[in-house]
């Protein structure tokens, strides 16, 4: 979970007057745990859904509403001009298509405390919201030092300029295998022979994002107007940042000012500060919450919250959220707000309706049998996907993959194409991620496999292996004949029976009371050993 250090003197210059411990206790009730305090700062855990409280100007906003000294939404004055302006050239469509901006400006005595609060935040957002910069990342720059109109382009990687904190001109290339941030950040660009590039008009990079910030517009102690730019793989993502940004830089004293941005002839000004309005039933706030809270209350509570409310004839509660929260989405999240404005300490617990005893199912009870009588019998669980990789599961154990395969349409990741249905290349793919470990290793995997009949079934299996120099089918039989004999008293024999899975002769199938087949079992065959690069012999029983 995220960390924000909140100063002491921050809290004292908002709320004069206001005794220190009874601001510390109210923190956890908009949401936040206390990690620490010494005589400068209090470290608070903020949950990773509250992006706005990643620096202490976001919870001082929202101190000042459980508090009632300001509610409803926070007052914000946006600066409309036509002075700041970026052109976005089409290439960037194809490597990182999203750019989204504003200035910041402050006329009155600077505040360095409030400048590293505020490069601090970037971050958190970077960490949370933007993905680890792969959804979007941020740059912060002094106005001062650009001449506008800035372009945003792309460029090849012998393209140069001078980093930040650098002294001397590196090419793309050279920042990306050289640089602590290419080498940290660089994959998100690997895909890509154009790289992303914002320069101003006498062509003074600003940023190569999401790696680093050009030199020309670092941020120094002197610094005081300020130029933010987003850019992102989701226009959502960085509209939602930009909001959080400026709602934070403008409690810190600075007037926000928009920029136009000019991408292939469609205008946009951000940043955007539109909201959001969700209606409630009374009712299904009261009975959430057990409580009976009238529609005046229930205005009040969400005013608190830092969000607006009315409330009209009808029963129907009208919430307005700001953008800055991100966190909102339906019904049930203004229910949540109802709850923190009204005040945690207010709920009163009671006894359930019902009584009632829990315990664990016939099948977990199963399942702990099997578990307890394998480890055992020295076997080792492990847990796999029930999606798998469509090459793992059929091609390299040499099957041709069925026409009545499950798969998952339009799939966006390789790893997960198929619903399987064996769990034998999944063990394998499991011994071929531990050729460097100690032999003999011995697996086994309680799962789910999935086919289709005439509708889709999904069936709890058993699977195990072995390997090591000398596994072979006699070892794995008698691992299962002890299993079912010392788990649940049955008697198995085994019966020949060819499979793709198992070397031709070395295979069988698992027969109970002499009627039932329940299994296969054999030595898995050198094919699918040397495509899963497995270095000793594997046998294996599914059941």
């Amino acid at each position: 979970m995220p960390v924000v250090n909140i100063s002491i003197s921050l809290l004292n210059k908002f709320f004069p007057g206001k005794d220190l411990n009874e601001l510390i206790d109210s923190l956890p009730y908009i949401g936040l745990d206390i990690e620490g305090i010494d005589n400068e700062t209090i470290r608070v855990e903020y949950n990773p859904n509250r992006p706005d409280f990643a620096s202490g100007y976001g919870i001082v906003r929202a101190l000042k509403g459980i508090l009632e000294i300001e509610t409803g939404i926070p007052k914000f004055q946006l600066f409309k001009n036509n002075i700041y302006k970026i052109n976005v050239e089409s290439l960037v469509k194809q490597t990182r298509p999203v750019i989204v901006a504003l200035v910041a400006k402050k006329n009155d005595v600077h505040d360095n405390e409030a400048i590293k609060q505020l490069i601090s935040i970037q971050e958190d957002l970077h960490n949370g919201l933007g993905r680890r910069r792969k959804k979007a990342s941020i740059g912060i720059h002094d106005l001062d030092t650009i001449k506008f109109p800035i372009t945003y382009k792309t460029v090849s990687d012998d393209f140069s300029f001078v980093p930040l904190g650098g002294t001397s001109s590196n090419t793309i290339k050279q920042i990306l295998n050289e640089s602590d941030s290419g080498r940290k950040y660089g994959h998100i660009l690997e895909k890509s022979n154009r790289y992303p590039i914002i320069v101003d008009e006498d062509n003074n990079v600003l940023s190569f994002p999401p790696i680093i910030n050009g030199n020309v517009t670092r941020v120094t102690p002197e610094t005081n107007n300020l130029f933010i730019e987003i850019t992102a793989n989701n226009q959502k993502t960085a509209d939602d940042i930009l909001a959080i940004l400026a709602i934070t830089f403008h409690d810190t004293g600075f007037e926000i000012h928009n920029v136009s941005i000019n991408n292939s002839g469609m205008i946009q000004f951000t940043p955007k500060i539109d909201t959001l309005s969700i209606d409630v039933d009374v009712s299904y706030i009261n009975s959430l919450l057990g409580l009976e809270l009238t529609k005046k209350e229930i205005v009040l509570s969400l005013k608190k919250s830092r969000l607006d409310a009315y409330a009209a004839d009808t029963d129907i509660i009208t919430c307005i959220v700001p953008r800055y929260r991100t966190d909102i989405l339906h019904a049930i999240d203004i229910v949540e707000e109802v709850a923190i404005g009204y005040g945690i300490y207010n709920l009163k617990p009671t006894m359930s309706a019902w009584n009632s005893v829990g315990q664990k199912s016939s099948l977990s009870i199963y399942f702990d049998i099997v578990r307890r009588t394998l480890a055992g019998l020295n076997m080792l669980e492990v847990v796999n996907f029930s999606l798998v990789n469509k090459n793992s599961q059929y091609d390299l154990m040499g099957l041709k993959t069925p026409d009545n395969v499950l798969t998952v349409d339009a799939t966006k990741s390789k790893d997960h194409e198929v619903l399987r249905a064996s769990m034998i290349p999944s063990l394998l793919q499991s011994l071929s991620h531990n050729v460097h470990s100690q032999y003999p290793q011995k697996l086994f995997e309680i799962g789910k496999i999935f086919y289709r009949d005439n509708t889709i079934k999904e069936i709890w299996c058993l699977a195990a292996v072995i390997a090591h120099n000398d596994a072979d089918f006699t070892e794995i039989k008698s691992i299962m004949q002890t299993f079912l004999k010392v788990a649940f008293d049955k008697d198995v024999f085994t019966q020949e029976n060819a499979n793709s899975f198992f070397i031709e002769g070395r295979s069988a199938r698992v027969i109970l009371d002499k009627k039932h087949n329940i299994g296969i079992i054999g030595e898995v065959t050198p094919l699918a050993i040397d495509n899963f690069k497995i270095r000793v012999p594997v046998s294996a029983f599914e059941l």
